[in-house]
C-alpha cells in the first residue's frame, strides 16, 4: 500500500505546486485589466479639466506614459511567454495612484472605513498647514515616478479645542515628478503630492503639497517645533519665503523641491516637511468623553 500511495502523493503536491505557479503567473487578463484602468481614467479627463486644468494636463501625461507601458508588457508577453509578477504591480500600482488623482475635487474625502450610520462630520479647510516627518529617505537620483512614501504629523492639530488629528497620524503620498541631477541641469527636483491621512482606523483622502523643508536634526528648531506650536507656525516663522531649511534646497510652487547646488535632492528619513491643504478633508468627529 505504501508504494501505491507515494506516486499519488507525489502527483498531490505537484499539483499543488503547479496551482501556486499558476496563481503567480501574470495572464493576458490581467495585462487587459491594465488597460481598463486606463481607459477608466481616460475617462475622468474632460470632467477633471473642468475644475482642475493643470491636473487633468499632468494626469494626461502620465496616462500616455503608463499606456505605453501596459503596451510594452502586452508585446513582451506575445514575445517571450512571460512576464514577472513585479514588473505587472508595478504598473498596476502607479495606474491606482493616477486613477485616484484622476478623480480630483470629485474626491469628498470621506473616510475609507466606518460605521454605516452618518457620521459626525469636522472640516479642515483648504490652506491649513501641517508638519510631518519624513519616515524614509528620498533622493532624485534614486526616486521614481509615483513611488509611495509616509510621513507622520509632527503636533496634534485641533478644532475648537478638540484634538482631531493627533500627532504620528500617518501622510502617505508619492512622487509626482522627480528629475536626476545630469551633465546639462545639474540641478535635481522631486515633487511630493500627499494623497491620504490616517488618524487611528480611518483612511481619508486629500491633496496637499510640499511648502517647506526643514532638516529634522536641527537641535532647538526640532524642539521648537515639537513643544506644542500651532502647525507650520514654527517653520514659516523661521523659514519664510520659499526656501527650505535643507541646505542647496528651494521649493517652489506646486511642491516641487529644486537643488540650488548641482547635485540631487536628498531628502534623509526624519526630514521634516511643512505641507499645505489644496482641499478641504472632512473627518468624522471623535466621539465625546
Amino acid at each position: 500500500m505504501r508504494i501505491i500511495r507515494l506516486p499519488m502523493l507525489l502527483v498531490m503536491a505537484l499539483s499543488m505546486a503547479t496551482g501556486a505557479f499558476a496563481q503567480a503567473t501574470v495572464t493576458a487578463a490581467d495585462i487587459t485589466r491594465l488597460e481598463s484602468t486606463a481607459d477608466e481614467i481616460a475617462g475622468r479627463l474632460d470632467a477633471l479639466r473642468a475644475t482642475d486644468a493643470t491636473l487633468a494636463t499632468d494626469v494626461s501625461r502620465t496616462l500616455t506614459d503608463l499606456r505605453d507601458e501596459v503596451t510594452y508588457l502586452r508585446v513582451k508577453m506575445r514575445r517571450e511567454g512571460a512576464i514577472t509578477r513585479d514588473e505587472y504591480a508595478s504598473v498596476r500600482d502607479r495606474l491606482e495612484t493616477l486613477r485616484v488623482r484622476a478623480e480630483g475635487e470629485k474626491v469628498s474625502a470621506q473616510p475609507v472605513l466606518g460605521p454605516p450610520e452618518a457620521p459626525s462630520l469636522t472640516s479642515i479647510p483648504v490652506g491649513t498647514e501641517f508638519d510631518v516627518r519624513l519616515q524614509t529617505s528620498l533622493n532624485s537620483g534614486t526616486a521614481k515616478l509615483e513611488q509611495r512614501f509616509e510621513a507622520t504629523t509632527v503636533l496634534d492639530y485641533s478644532v475648537n479645542g478638540t484634538v482631531v488629528v493627533p500627532a504620528g497620524s500617518l501622510m502617505r503620498g508619492f512622487v509626482s515628478s522627480v528629475r536626476a541631477a545630469g551633465r546639462v541641469d545639474r540641478r535635481g527636483s522631486l515633487t511630493l503630492s500627499f494623497d491620504e491621512l490616517r488618524i487611528e482606523n480611518r483612511t481619508y483622502r486629500l491633496r496637499a503639497a510640499v511648502t517647506e523643508a526643514i532638516d529634522g536634526k536641527m537641535g532647538e528648531d526640532t524642539r521648537r517645533i515639537g513643544a506644542g506650536a500651532v502647525a507650520g507656525a514654527i517653520l514659516g516663522g523661521i523659514f519664510g519665503g520659499g526656501r527650505g531649511a535643507l541646505l542647496g534646497v528651494l521649493v517652489g510652487g506646486g511642491g516641487t523641491i529644486a537643488a540650488t547646488d548641482g547635485t540631487d535632492v536628498d531628502l534623509p528619513a526624519g526630514t521634516i516637511l511643512r505641507v499645505r491643504l489644496d482641499q478641504r478633508v472632512d473627518l468624522v468627529a471623535p466621539a465625546a468623553p
